[in-house]
């Protein structure tokens, strides 16, 4: 049996690695200015439309003046930071160690490839750093990081964004799950289903978050502060 001695050792060298990586990612990011997320399949190959709309969409958010935040592995993070890349745009991604899947691709700012061990770390820099979502078809990993950001909004842990669900055949099916059983039973309001849009129009998407940070709402285009 281990020793307590050395089970408190080994959490305190933990928290200095978790420190490590919040101290990176803030040093690293806080200059990039006003970035949206792309989330999707890591799964999602190269000729998919999925991955073509994934390209066509960050390359037209570069430009429309902002840069774009992946995971930065494949699939459809690399769509998002090939899309910046081929507008010369600020492409980032931010990384994690994974068994499998995940490795970085080569469209990413070399200065802006960060690697995580912790997901939540990663999540953190996500939020923090992202003025908005556009939330590609995905798996497990996807509806984590839609529902992570979707409570924060809806809590007011951080301050409101643009999020959207693209994809109007994948999504829809959840989204009608939401209204009929989360709504219909009290488990979230009717309003909650404002968060997000859902569409398969790659301008709606880019008008979409303009509207969102048109005349006073442009001053919020910065990291989010309730998460300081």
């Amino acid at each position: 049996m281990r020793k307590w001695s050395e089970i408190k050792g080994e959490n305190a060298w933990t928290m200095f690695k978790v420190m490590s990586e919040f101290v990176e990612g803030f040093e690293r990011l806080n200059q990039i200015g006003p970035c949206i997320s792309i989330f999707g399949s890591a799964r999602t190959k190269a000729n998919h439309p999925e991955y073509t709309k994934a390209v066509e969409i960050a390359r037209r958010l570069i430009q429309e003046g902002y840069g774009i935040i992946t995971g930065g592995g494949p699939g459809i993070m690399e769509a998002g930071n090939k899309g910046a890349t081929m507008q010369n745009g600020v492409s980032v991604g931010l990384n994690i160690d994974l068994p499998f899947e995940q490795g970085n691709n080569s469209f990413i700012d070399p200065d802006k490839n960060l690697n995580h061990r912790y997901f939540f770390v990663r999540k953190v820099m996500f939020v923090k750093y992202a003025q908005g979502f556009v939330v590609m078809p995905g798996g497990f990993g996807t509806l984590d990081e839609l529902f992570e950001v979707l409570t924060l909004i809806q809590t007011n842990k951080i301050t409101p964004v643009p999020v959207i669900l693209f994809g109007k055949k994948y999504w829809q099916g959840l989204c009608d799950w939401i209204v009929d059983t989360l709504v219909d039973e009290g488990k979230v309001s009717a309003s909650d289903m404002d968060l997000f849009l859902i569409t398969d129009d790659v301008e709606e998407t880019v008008h979409y978050i303009n509207e969102f940070y048109s005349g006073e709402k442009s001053k919020d285009l910065r990291p989010n502060y309730e998460l300081e």
